[in-house]
């Protein structure tokens, strides 16, 4: 098993040196121990750590939370500060940069390790948070149906690249809107409103789907027959916390539909044309 790597960032040569032995005696290995800013910058790019150990007053020239904003654009792994300084002020400060850990000067060894363990902890639960949730987008932006997310109160939080095509609008536009503005359902005979797909959901709790020959109102007008289903979004199982809807464009089946009752009307009729001509045949032949 590798052994963590930790790089120091501490203006304070007796203090860096001190934090450098402890950790060494804990079984890390040290990539580098700097005064600046600018050495933590140039060090990481020669050997990257698995921590950084961030003193937020350093001497001359980036402090340490400019230079922890600068790691953070280029680099994911967790920091740490290190500070005497625990005022509100500092500490505001600091929250920006989003750290991993806060250890207020003095501290043990065992702090340190404590720190490190949970900050490296910690960060590689929310690696594996990212990556399934970027995995779950991939999935839900590949996917051949319209996808729509709602909250509680039936406005979007997600479109899918298939919705966005679907209602003719984009994402970026339709984030925040009621559902209702954006998704608008009629009924293909009557030309009246369908009721929304997630008022249902939310009184029932269960799956539901449209009816049939219900049309969809793009953003410029065009009505496409879609079908659909709504389903409420659980959080543990339980708590409701919006609704997903999935559709598709029904045009093609909706066509199908329509050449399969045109050719039974037809061949409805042909049965009728026929009976008749059969029926004034046999007269003539009783005649």
């Amino acid at each position: 098993m590798e052994k963590t790597k930790i790089l120091i960032v501490e203006d304070n040569r007796i203090v860096a040196e001190e934090i450098k032995m402890k950790l060494e005696h804990r079984g890390y290995v040290i990539t580098a121990v700097t005064s600046s800013g600018e050495g933590a910058l140039d060090s990481v790019d020669t050997d990257p750590p698995d921590a950084v150990l961030m003193d937020i007053r350093l001497g001359e020239g980036m402090n340490g939370i400019e230079t922890a904003a600068e790691l953070r654009k280029l680099h994911q792994f967790p920091i740490i500060y290190l500070t005497a300084h625990a005022d509100d002020e500092t500490i505001s400060r600091a929250k920006v940069t989003q750290p991993n850990g806060y250890i207020i000067k003095p501290f043990d060894e065992r702090e340190l390790h404590s720190a490190i363990e949970i900050a490296l902890y910690k960060h590689q639960m929310d690696r594996q948070l990212m990556e399934s949730q970027e995995w779950l987008l991939t999935t839900l932006k590949s996917i051949g149906d319209g996808v729509i997310a709602t909250d509680l109160n039936g406005c979007i939080k997600f479109m899918n690249p298939v919705a966005e095509s679907l209602t003719g609008w984009p994402q970026e536009n339709a984030l925040g809107r009621p559902l209702d503005e954006v998704f608008q359902i009629i009924n293909e005979n009557t030309l009246q409103p369908v009721e929304s797909p997630v008022s249902k959901v939310l009184k029932t709790g269960q799956i539901i789907g449209l009816a049939n020959h219900t049309l969809l109102i793009r953003q410029d007008g065009t009505r496409i027959p879609i079908k659909d289903s709504g389903a409420p979004i659980l959080l543990n199982g339980q708590e409701k916390a919006g609704v997903v809807l999935v559709f598709q464009d029904n045009t093609q089946s909706r066509e199908s539909e329509r050449k399969t009752a045109a050719a039974l009307a037809e061949k409805a009729a042909l049965v009728t044309e026929v009976h008749h001509r059969v029926k004034n045949n046999m007269q003539v032949i009783l005649s």
